[in-house]
Parts: C-alpha cells; sequence; structure tokens
C-alpha cells in the first residue's frame, strides 16, 4: 500500500514561498492569482496488514508535520 501525505501550512501562518511565488507570477505575464500557498508531498510505500489510516496519522503527528503550524491530509492507495 502506498500512502501520499499533503502537508500545508495553516491558515492565518506566514507562507514566504507562497507569497514569493505570487509576486513573481504577474511579471511572468499569468495576471490575478491570489492565494498561494506551498506545501510538501510525501509518498511513503508501506507494509501489508495492521491500521494503515491509524500509522500515517501517528506518522503525520510525530515527524512528519508540525501540527501547530502546519495541517495534513493524506490518501491511502492499494498497489
Amino acid at each position: 500500500m502506498k500512502a501520499k501525505v499533503y502537508i500545508t501550512p495553516k491558515e492565518g501562518i506566514l507562507d514566504p514561498q507562497g507569497v514569493a511565488i505570487e509576486r513573481a507570477l504577474p511579471a511572468l505575464g499569468f495576471k490575478g492569482v491570489t492565494g498561494v500557498r506551498v506545501g510538501k508531498y510525501i509518498e511513503l510505500d508501506l507494509p501489508g496488514g495492521g491500521d494503515a489510516a491509524a500509522e500515517v496519522d501517528k506518522m503525520c503527528k510525530k515527524l512528519l508535520a508540525n501540527p501547530i503550524i502546519e495541517d495534513f491530509q493524506f490518501e491511502l492507495v492499494p498497489e
């Protein structure tokens, strides 16, 4: 099984990479783009058996995401 984890800054948390991208887009001809947020994407290959969703949730809370400033979501994909 594969887990796909998406981590983004929480609403209200400064996202300097998102701000830099949002400011650069008009110079490249992309007008009107707002609300740019930059995050992380992580793929994990998981062993079979057990409660994969609970395990991935624990991984995110303990290591992959900083729960104080980041939100996460994930999906499990059978291989």
